[in-house]
């Protein structure tokens, strides 16, 4: 019996290590890196609101799937209407899959880990062939989704683990120099821009896909009770939300005292690429590019795997193995745009998701407070897409300082990125109403 237990345990903990790397890609590195640099003596408060949104959220995600019983992301936002369920599916699937987040993993991991290596000049040619190669091996690992836990989290997670570990863990032992003032917002107000940077690591939107990679896992231990899945479930999120909120902490401290010795630099690729130098000079540029190379590759593996899978289930028609390489292509095509036009790209349409990824999270763990009722589902959804779209279109073509004001003024916490929260909770609040006058006709 005891031997059976400790056989799950060591499951639970490759399905969480799993979970954890397939989380950690492009964005977890330089966001945090940066944010550390920037927000000098406030990191801690910055570091806490990224926390919330980079570590909380996602696993929030994995829980709500759990708890909800669901399917799929899709069965899940089919609460609100089905049309709903699927158009807010796919549009969450093409944003973390080939046409943001699996193409920046490509462009994160080249320009960190292959062009200090190049020198100065055109990359164009270099990130071509890279690319090639690292969607290569990334439509390799994708092709067999079944033995994701034994080649990501039983090989991949604990090298990425070990190589991050010799990097933060001796920046830490030994920083730098002093924490400097804050820069920007971070000076003003450290927790709510930590919790905006938070967004750019689009865990909370994979957490509503990478859930069903870890049932089905946790299903083929022979979990199947419904109790026990969840808590097997919270178990493996949890183990990946605390291995996430540690790396964070360590690369935002390592951020913050690199000031002193770099001074400050423009992306978090740069903090990486000039700390990694730093402390251990050409080793420490190789070891950079090989904590990237696995962190994005694991990434990229579970991004096209759950794309494949989630498409596959929605046209069965078309097999698993045609959407893998699908979005394998795709995903190479986008990353040869390069990292910034990427991130530009993607920013207006987090802005849209992202609220309502948390709202329908927030409601599924509410579900049974308001009997599920579809109407309560759609005010609470539609006031939050309404100040989504706002949020996308002030992302992408900003606003005049008067339309600004008028919209801040309007909005509690506009400026702050969180405008949503009120409309959503006014909106909540409005579908019990009606719920409550129609059970009563």
């Amino acid at each position: 019996m005891s031997s059976s237990n400790g056989t799950q345990k060591a499951s639970l903990w490759a399905v969480g290590l799993m979970l954890f790397a397939l989380f950690f890609g492009a964005g977890n590195l330089i966001f945090p890196a940066l944010l550390g640099q920037q927000a000098g003596e406030n990191w801690l408060s910055a570091m806490f609101g990224f926390l919330l949104t980079g570590a909380g959220l996602p696993l929030l995600g994995v829980i709500a799937i759990g708890y909800s019983g669901s399917r799929d992301v899709q069965m899940l936002a089919s609460r609100v209407t089905p049309w709903y369920g699927i158009a807010f599916a796919a549009a969450l699937y093409l944003a973390i899959g080939p046409l943001f987040a699996t193409p920046r993993t490509a462009t994160v991991s080249f320009e960190i880990g292959v062009v200090p290596f190049l020198g100065e000049g055109d990359h164009a040619l270099g990130l071509a062939l890279f690319s090639v190669f690292f969607f290569g091996v990334s439509y390799w690992l994708a092709l067999s989704p079944g033995k994701l836990v034994d080649r990501v989290g039983k090989v991949l997670t604990p090298a990425l683990l070990l190589t991050i570990a010799a990097l933060v863990g001796y920046a830490a032992m030994y920083p730098m120099g002093d924490l400097q003032p804050a820069v920007g917002d971070f000076a003003t107000q450290p927790l709510s821009k930590g919790i905006l940077e938070g967004y750019g690591t689009m865990d909370a939107l994979a957490s509503l896909v990478f859930a069903i990679i870890v049932i089905d896992a946790v299903r083929a231990m022979g979990v199947d009770n419904r109790a026990e899945l969840l808590r097997t479930t919270t178990i493996t999120g949890t183990i990946a939300a605390v291995a996430l909120a540690v790396v964070y902490l360590l690369i935002g401290y390592m951020g913050a005292t690199s000031v002193a010795g770099l001074g400050m630099q423009e992306n978090g690729a740069l903090v990486l690429s000039k700390t990694a130098q730093h402390y251990f000079g050409f080793g420490g540029n190789i070891l950079l590019s090989v904590i990237v190379f696995l962190a994005c590759l694991s990434t990229s593996v579970g991004l096209i795997t759950s794309c494949a899978e989630y498409f596959n289930r929605l046209c069965p028609k078309i097999s698993y193995k045609s959407f893998v390489v699908l979005f394998t292509l795709v995903s190479m095509g986008f990353a040869n745009k390069g990292l910034a036009g990427i991130i530009s790209f993607s920013i207006p349409v987090l802005m849209l998701l992202y609220p309502l990824t948390v709202v329908i999270i927030l409601l599924a763990f509410l579900h049974n407070f308001f009997n599920g009722s579809r109407i309560v589902y759609v005010c609470t959804i539609f006031a939050t897409l309404i100040v989504g779209i706002l949020d996308a279109y002030k992302a992408a073509f900003g606003f005049s300082d008067e339309t600004a004001a008028i919209i801040n003024n309007a909005l509690p916490f506009y400026n702050l990125g969180l405008g949503w929260a009120i409309p959503a909770l006014v909106g909540f609040v409005l579908g019990c109403v009606l719920n409550a006058a129609l059970k009563k006709k």
